[in-house]
């Protein structure tokens, strides 16, 4: 299934060390234990979707959009300090838009892309030969809009996204964020795993190091199908 994304010039990061394709496919056997990432590596993401939603709703060119985004309310909303409707208030006042509850959250959900349906079938295969984790920087307006409407919509079992892991952990319920070690802490901690027996991976470089402070493991998510040709799904 998966196809041929890593060329000469093109290398991903595994276990602190640059590997091609040819080694990257070399699992290390002693992991026991699978941290995921969730936009990027599991669901198809696209904030410029969000953006340009956004930059449509308000009228506020493309590359201001792109600005605002990065206003300090975005990631306080994911570390649950803000709630769904005072996060909305947020957006109204930072792209100056009086608009409906609505209309907010389909630019907000419009990031979300949808998830590859062989993605979910492999979480499954994994969970019965390791312990699988989720740990997503997300927020409830998302995780709602996936359990309630993205998910249900697969010719899949009615299964929630909590469901194709052990555990879940979602920044807005810890109260925490990646990258900062403290997150990836509290879930070693709270389920026993050895930093050295545990690989974490995610499409974001800075997580990547995050996680690296404290020993774990980790693959660089560079193309939607690093995660078939590490765990060799062909």
């Amino acid at each position: 299934m998966a196809s041929t994304r890593f060329e000469k010039a093109e290398q991903c990061y595994i276990f602190g060390a640059n590997y091609t394709k040819a080694e990257f496919v070399k699992r290390d056997p002693s992991i026991k234990n699978l941290i995921f990432d969730l936009g990027g590596v599991i669901l198809d993401l696209s904030i410029d979707h969000t953006l340009q939603a956004f930059s449509t709703l308000s009228g506020i060119e493309h590359k201001k959009v792109s600005e605002l985004y990065t206003s300090p309310g975005f990631e306080t909303y994911e570390k649950g300090m803000m709630t769904d409707d005072d996060f909305r208030d947020y957006v109204r006042q930072v792209f100056s838009v009086q608009c409906s509850t609505s209309e907010i959250d389909a630019c907000w959900n419009a990031m979300l892309r949808g998830f590859p349906i062989a993605k979910l079938q492999l979480l499954q295969k994994l969970k019965e030969d390791y312990s699988v984790f989720l740990l997503s920087n997300t927020n409830s307006i998302h995780i709602k809009h996936m359990n309630q409407v993205m998910l249900p919509a697969l010719s899949l079992p009615p299964i929630p996204l909590e469901g194709y892991f052990h555990r879940a952990y979602y920044s807005h319920i810890m109260k925490k964020r990646k990258p900062n070690a403290d997150i990836f802490q509290q879930v070693l901690s709270e389920n026993g795993l050895l930093a050295e027996q545990t690989l974490f991976l995610d499409d974001n470089l800075p997580n990547i190091e995050g996680a690296k402070q404290l020993g774990i493991k980790t693959v660089h998510v560079v193309a939607p199908d690093t995660i078939f040709e590490y765990f060799n799904e062909q």
